[in-house]
């Protein structure tokens, strides 16, 4: 009997079992959230058309009408729809489009923001001068407004030919999506490095290791419950930065190019334009479980402490 009484006991320790049940939660709760929004939603829609948008003479901060808040099985139903009459493209499948040539830029732009973030982090960790000269103005970077930005660069940008290949206009939205990215990386990136303790170090040097390995062998390995979530940031920085860059700068094929397509038709076709806003927050979504995949890989392979 004993050693049947040991079998949950055991599983209830598995790393593995807790962190599959973990993962069922967060799912079940995200549903959950979806649900409890939609009935938000509706229960805001009803509420503002029982009474007139106003609540003791004070007008409610978004009007509950048809025009601006659909229903959410409208919108819904939209995505199975033709885009147009007399045509059989649906929505759906137009946005998905979408948010695919949006998500290739933003991980091209996601890829390029984290070597720069690591590399800026790895020269601020090894360089104190570097850290006390980089560290202002990498968080500087992030006041200048992206709508000011994204002309300029795509005005230098077209000016450009990289190892003869002539510079391309989404290259400079994956450049924006890349000034994101690199921020959460770089930050979360020396905070992970500078994470090691003065006892770890010291050990380190007691071997006589080098800065490259004490670098690869202890502050990376250190850096990674650091780096996990300012990759999450990133990913959906980079995302937050290729739609606004489609939409300042016109970029066909993207999702933000849909927003602003769809947005024109607001007056007649309300739902139409919640499907592409939908379609950008799933894309982010997306991305960011994909860097939940990495975070798995990641903390598989990393020393569980007490082992």
């Amino acid at each position: 009997m004993a050693g049947v009484t040991q079998v949950p006991a055991v599983a209830e320790r598995d790393p593995h079992v807790a962190a599959w049940r973990r993962r069922v939660r967060r799912v079940v709760m995200f549903v959950l959230a979806l649900a409890v929004l939609a009935a938000l939603w509706e229960g805001y829609k009803w509420f503002g058309q029982s009474v007139g948008d106003r609540v003791f003479g004070w007008r409610l901060p978004a009007r509950s009408d048809n025009g601006s808040m659909p229903h959410v099985w409208d919108v819904v139903r939209r995505f199975g729809q033709p885009e147009r009459r007399g045509t059989s493209h649906t929505i759906g499948a137009t946005v998905a489009a979408g948010a695919w040539f949006t998500f290739r830029v933003a991980m091209a732009g996601f890829v390029v923001g984290v070597v720069v973030g690591m590399a800026l982090a790895v020269v601020m960790q090894r360089f104190g001068v570097a850290e006390r000269g980089l560290l202002p103005y990498v968080v500087l970077s992030q006041t200048v407004p992206l709508v000011a930005l994204a002309p300029l660069v795509v005005g230098w940008g077209g000016n450009l030919t990289v190892f003869g290949i002539r510079w391309q206009l989404w290259m400079s939205v994956a450049v924006i999506a890349a000034y994101l990215a690199f921020f959460p990386v770089a930050i979360g990136g020396l905070r992970g490095l500078q994470a090691p303790g003065s006892e770890a170090v010291e050990l380190m040097d007691s071997y006589a290791a080098s800065w490259g390995q004490t670098l690869l062998k202890l502050r990376l390995p250190a850096a990674v419950p650091y780096l996990v979530p300012a990759l999450k940031l990133a990913a959906a920085s980079s995302v937050v930065g290729a739609v606004v860059a489609e939409i300042s700068t016109g970029t066909k094929g993207g999702i933000g190019r849909l927003i602003i397509e769809y947005s024109r038709e607001a007056t007649s076709d309300p739902a139409k334009v919640y499907t592409a806003m939908i379609g950008a927050a799933a894309l982010g979504l997306v991305v960011a479980a994909l860097v939940g995949i990495l975070d798995l890989v990641m903390m598989r392979h990393r020393p569980q402490v007490g082992s």
